[in-house]
């Protein structure tokens, strides 16, 4: 296995990319969110890539135009569409023993590709996919509050810890602040965000597999779930995992799942 930085185009723009080498025919495209470069947080995307490739399977990484170190304008991920369309152009081009892409995208990205239908992949793994909506006065701060059901469970959760309780009676708790908590708890659950409703139509329009991973912990795949409906079969959660699945078991399971779709 090598690693090999590149450029590649996208219109008039050069883009910049990662290969990690494999032999296998089946490849792994790794779709960074937010304004992540390819690297990924923490260096996650990194050690990802580097796992995949030692299983046998080549990656490949990029950064969207406008982030780290590609050249154009950042116009976000509901734009990114050929973006991702350029990065798997320039992945069969490197790799052209590859006869089927996987794409993986966490938060926004795994957004992306659901809105781009796929972006000509032949499977998806989208994790934490990213439904709230931003501000309607355009500020980029968005309402991150878990929806009622999350809410609960958290707090059917602290009740049943000891130490909580203990916590509480000594007044180590902030009642103002557990009783907002709870009096949200019992409110309706809001109704699905129209990002969610694009998404979920261009994700009917997909013909490949699709795996969608959620951690337990991380709020935007709470509203996701919210959002979406808990029932979708292709849903597998990781309990106890941040959005960026940091903790080594979770980061484990999050190769598992990866490692599945790729062997698939």
């Amino acid at each position: 296995m090598s690693r090999l930085p590149l450029t590649f185009g996208c219109g008039s723009l050069m883009l910049a990319g990662t290969l990690d080498t494999a032999p296998g025919t089946t490849g792994l495209l790794i779709v960074s969110g937010g304004n992540e470069i390819r690297t990924g947080a923490f260096s996650s995307q990194s050690r990802l890539a580097a796992t995949i490739a030692r299983a046998g399977f080549p990656v490949f990484r990029f950064d969207r135009r406008g982030i780290g170190d590609s050249e154009g304008e950042n116009r976000g991920f509901r734009r990114s569409e050929g973006d991702i369309r350029a990065a798997l152009e320039a992945f069969r081009a490197m790799a052209p023993q590859v006869e089927r892409v996987i794409a993986f995208g966490n938060c926004d990205a795994a957004s992306a590709l659901m809105l781009a239908q796929g972006a000509d992949c032949d499977g998806l793994v989208l994790s934490n996919p990213w439904t709230i909506e931003e501000a309607s006065d355009g500020d980029a701060e968005s309402d991150t509050t878990p929806p009622p059901a999350a809410i609960r469970a958290r707090y059917a959760e602290k009740f049943k810890n000891p130490r909580e309780i203990g916590r509480l009676l000594s007044g180590g708790v902030d009642l103002r602040k557990l009783v907002r908590g709870l009096f949200k708890s019992v409110g309706p659950a809001p109704e699905p965000s129209s990002l969610a409703e694009e998404m979920r139509a261009g994700l009917d329009r997909f013909d490949g597999q699709v795996r969608i991973l959620l951690a337990t912990a991380d709020r935007t795949a709470q509203v996701f779930e919210q959002d979406w409906g808990a029932q979708d079969p292709r849903i597998a959660r990781c309990e106890g995992a941040g959005h960026a699945y940091v903790e080594p078991d979770h980061r484990a399971w999050l190769e598992a799942r990866v490692l599945e779709a790729l062997r698939a």
